[in-house]
Parts: structure tokens; C-alpha cells; sequence
């Protein structure tokens, strides 16, 4: 067994360590630079270079230290029915209401984790919505199948008739309405709103905290073109809602039956 010769010990070239020297005395200058200089004298130096170097989000907090705001998004009849079926001339199935919820409620969920919520996709009677805890939860739905008459295209939202927080149902209901017309620009049916939808079941089961709401985003006769074919844009809809309530950005009040005078 040969022994190893001796490794050759490595050089620093003197430009490079110029050019290193260099940078560093310009990171220090421009740090000093832009602290004020009575930061120097009080002491708080190490907190300000620590701002400086701490990314921040646009309120102006480190990111590190924003909280995770969690979501609830109920995709209709998953787990339990298909809901409203759509048949063709032959009586074969075509779409279900539970598989139109299902793509709108995941790409909701995906928008809304880029966004930085921790979002839950709940099935129609999960077992975590027995008190469950969240910023706001929204149960996503479709209306009919069958041809009405040419009225039944829109949606509607509606939140829990006995909310214990009148004010966040209120705020939550007309955020969803207000940027999801904006987003799809179908009408909002505050009239044809159903007893149904302001009894939901998960209304009672989730923890009275939680706000929530119910959103059919539309006609699966009528509206089917934007709700199978523009999935996104129906998805952005009620995200921007979402976000709407989550950040308190301004909303003109939405008249909801059965929650105002």
C-alpha cells in the first residue's frame, strides 16, 4: 500500500481576497448608510440591520412571524351523493354537481395555499367539521341540471341563519358576492336563496368561531359553459372573496334573507 504524498496546501490568490475585502467594506457602507446614525447611538444597531436583512411582507412584518390563517373548503356532496345529475338525450350521465364542486373547491384550495392560508378540503359530512376551527369556511356548491326558464343562471351565497357573529357573516357573505360577481360576471339570486342554504348542516356542526358560508356558483344548465370550461375563473371568484374577508378590504354590504331586519 502506497502512503499518500502530501496534499499541495491552496493559495489565496491576492486579487481575490482584494475583491472579497472590497465587497464586504460595501455592504457594511451601504448598511450604515441606510441606517440613521442615532441608530448607532442608542444601541438598537443589531435590530436595525436585523429589519434590514429579515424579508418583509407588505404590512411591514417579517415574514417568519406572520401566522398561517387556516381555511375550510367544503367541496358539495363529496363523500356522500353525486348531488344534481346531468343526462344527455339518451339518459346517460354527463356531469355531476359532486364532480363540479370537487375541481372548482381544489383549485380554490391550491390558490389559497399559494396565497400562504393553510387550507382544509373537506368532504360534504366529514368528521373534522365537528368543531371545527377556522378563520371562515366555505361550502361550495351547484344548482340544477334542468332547464327553468331563461332566469336560472347566477348564484347565490348565503351564511348561517342563527350565526352567533352577525357583522363576519355579513362581511363574508358580501365579500363572496361582491368579487365573485366581479370574477364571472353572473347574477347574484339574493331572492331565490333557500332555507336549505341557511340551515346547512355544517353550520351547526363546526365550532360557533368559525364563520361560514354556502356558495352555488351557478346553473348547471345555463352557467355549465363557464363552470366546466372556466373552472379557474369561477375558482378566483370565490378566493378573491376569501381574501376579500381575510384582509377587511372594502365591500359595500350585501342584503342577506334571513340575517338582516
Amino acid at each position: 500500500m502506497e502512503s499518500a504524498s502530501p496534499r499541495p496546501q491552496k493559495r489565496t490568490h491576492p486579487l481575490r481576497a482584494f475583491q472579497t475585502t472590497l465587497g464586504i467594506a460595501i455592504l457594511l457602507a451601504t448598511l450604515f448608510t441606510a441606517l440613521p446614525s442615532r441608530g448607532l447611538v442608542s444601541g438598537d444597531f443589531y435590530q436595525r440591520l436585523s429589519m434590514i436583512l429579515t424579508p418583509q411582507s407588505a404590512d411591514g412584518a417579517p415574514l417568519a412571524s406572520r401566522p398561517q390563517l387556516r381555511i375550510g373548503i367544503v367541496a358539495g356532496h363529496l363523500g356522500n351523493d353525486a348531488g344534481a345529475v346531468c343526462y344527455d338525450g339518451n339518459g346517460e350521465v354527463t356531469l355531476t354537481e359532486a364532480d363540479v364542486n370537487l375541481k372548482i373547491a381544489a383549485l380554490v384550495e391550491q390558490q389559497l395555499k399559494q396565497a400562504g392560508f393553510q387550507v382544509d378540503l373537506l368532504n360534504e359530512f366529514d368528521t373534522r367539521l365537528n368543531g371545527y376551527r377556522a378563520l371562515a369556511i366555505v361550502s361550495i356548491h351547484n344548482d340544477s341540471c334542468e332547464y327553468i326558464n331563461d332566469q336560472a343562471t347566477g348564484f347565490k351565497v348565503a351564511a348561517a341563519l342563527n350565526t352567533n357573529d352577525l357583522n363576519r357573516a355579513n362581511r363574508l357573505t358580501a365579500c363572496l358576492v361582491d368579487r365573485y360577481q366581479r370574477a364571472t360576471n353572473l347574477t347574484f339570486h339574493a331572492g331565490s336563496i333557500t332555507s336549505d342554504m341557511r340551515e346547512y348542516h355544517a353550520f351547526r356542526e363546526i365550532d360557533p368561531s368559525t364563520v361560514a358560508a354556502i356558495i352555488e356558483t351557478g346553473f348547471l344548465n345555463l352557467d355549465r359553459e363557464i363552470l366546466t370550461k372556466n373552472t379557474d375563473q369561477v375558482a378566483e371568484g370565490i378566493v378573491q372573496g376569501i381574501l376579500c374577508f381575510s384582509n377587511n378590504e372594502n365591500v359595500e354590504p350585501t342584503p342577506m334573507p334571513g340575517l338582516n331586519p
